[in-house]
């Protein structure tokens, strides 16, 4: 099976909502493959099912959305690469926990790639450098298929993280791979990696590009 790889540059929040809605709707109906949505977002703060809304705590001009994602609140913004995989867990054991720790061994492989040692912490969702967040993970699944993701610092603004309590956890600190490495990485050098891994760890034959809404009607669900 191939991937479909979506990328969608600076992306508003509500817009990438309309879009996993619609490719789970196909994906369910097997009207298409599985994907993987790529993108930035505007400053927005998310909340997860659960989340305790007490944690967002002097927010600035920023919008807030509760989504139906596992894990409490995290910014995302630009120089965060975000990634929707809508995926068929049916193809992986439906095992969400396994399902989980694929998308951190992705992203610690990825990282292991330009030389950052991220790691887990035992307990807790995501991928650390030592005690630092690099990247948080909040996953919906419907009828086995996925939605919501996962959130890699590659270069964002940390400030907007001092915020909130990150993913309900008090004194976490974030970080991302620019204050990691010596030399900045380009945002598309991070896509190409992490859908490479992505495929490569998940059984995937090939990458399928789809670049700027190449589907022609997915561009009116994009824009409502």
């Amino acid at each position: 099976m191939n991937l479909h790889c979506f990328d969608l540059g600076l992306i508003e929040y509500s817009q990438a909502l309309c879009l996993q809605e619609e490719l789970l709707r196909r994906r369910y109906q097997e009207e298409y493959e599985d994907s993987l949505l790529l993108l930035e977002h505007p400053p927005v703060f998310t909340l997860g099912r659960g989340g305790n809304a007490k944690h967002l705590l002097s927010p600035r001009d920023v919008p807030v959305y509760r989504v139906g994602r596992g894990g409490d609140i995290t910014f995302h913004g630009p120089g965060q690469l975000v990634g929707y995989p809508i995926i068929d867990l049916t193809r992986h054991g439906r095992d969400v926990h396994a399902y989980l720790r694929g998308l951190e061994a992705v992203l610690i492989e990825a990282l292991a790639q330009v030389g950052i040692a991220a790691q887990r912490m035992e307990g807790l969702t995501g991928v650390w450098l030592e005690h630092q967040k690099i990247a948080s993970i909040g996953i919906g699944v419907r009828r086995w298929i996925t939605c919501h993701g996962f959130a890699l610092n590659v270069d964002p603004d940390l400030t907007y993280f001092s915020q909130i309590i990150p993913c309900g956890l008090t004194g976490v600190q974030m970080t991302s791979m620019g204050k990691a490495l010596t030399q900045p990485i380009a945002m598309v050098a991070v896509k190409s990696l992490v859908a490479t891994v992505f495929a490569r760890y998940f059984g995937y034959k090939e990458i399928v590009w789809q670049r700027n809404f190449l589907m022609p009607d997915l561009v009116n669900v994009a824009s409502q």
